[in-house]
């Protein structure tokens, strides 16, 4: 890693930094990944089977998810650093900061990959997909310890993609808004 930062003209970073800063990169590439596994246990079987799962939020759609043992996970393809062009919805936040600055984060992320994934349909079909990853970091923890924050999402290359991106975060937030688990909290305590 020390000559790839070299190799890209960071030259002022200390060789004794190195290691912490491999297990932070190894970290986020973890976390990275298993929110994509998440998209693709939720979608792989088609925008129904998104449907779904999503349809009574994120917690419960994690819950199911996590019993999942027929979706097959899927594949890294390939990924790309791509560091200096901003994803069209860190734009968005962007200006969104400049216009409400008390409600959104000004600060732009610090790095973009695109990965791409080969996706295990039923039936043995397998599709390419493209995710689209923004690293933020947070203030640091009360201890010092810094904090990231991932935003990993299917790229926007088709409408099935946006149709996955619309169906896991209408879906949660209809979920909350109708109030649903103290729904089914009050219909558990009638039985």
């Amino acid at each position: 890693m020390y000559n790839a930062l070299l190799k890209k003209g960071y030259d002022d970073t200390p060789a004794e930094h190195v290691e912490s800063m491999v297990a932070v990169h190894n970290f986020l590439n973890e976390g990275a990944w298993a929110e994509i596994v998440e998209w693709e246990r939720r979608f792989s079987g088609g925008l129904m089977k998104g449907w779904q799962l999503s349809k009574k939020g994120e917690e419960a759609a994690a819950a199911a998810s996590a019993r999942d043992r027929q979706t097959q996970d899927p594949k890294l393809v390939r990924f790309m650093g791509r560091p200096d062009e901003m994803t069209p919805k860190a734009k968005m936040l962007q200006v969104m900061s400049w216009i409400y600055p008390a409600g959104f984060n000004n600060e732009p992320p610090f790095d973009r990959h695109d990965w791409f994934v080969q996706r295990q349909k039923p039936g043995g079909e397998q599709k390419e997909v493209r995710y689209v990853i923004d690293y933020y970091s947070g203030p640091p923890e009360p201890t010092g310890e810094p904090v990231f924050y991932l935003d990993v999402r299917p790229a926007v290359d088709g409408p099935t993609a946006a149709a996955e991106r619309m169906l896991r975060w209408g879906g949660d937030v209809w979920w909350r808004a109708k109030g649903g688990d103290i729904r089914e909290e009050m219909q558990a305590q009638r039985r």
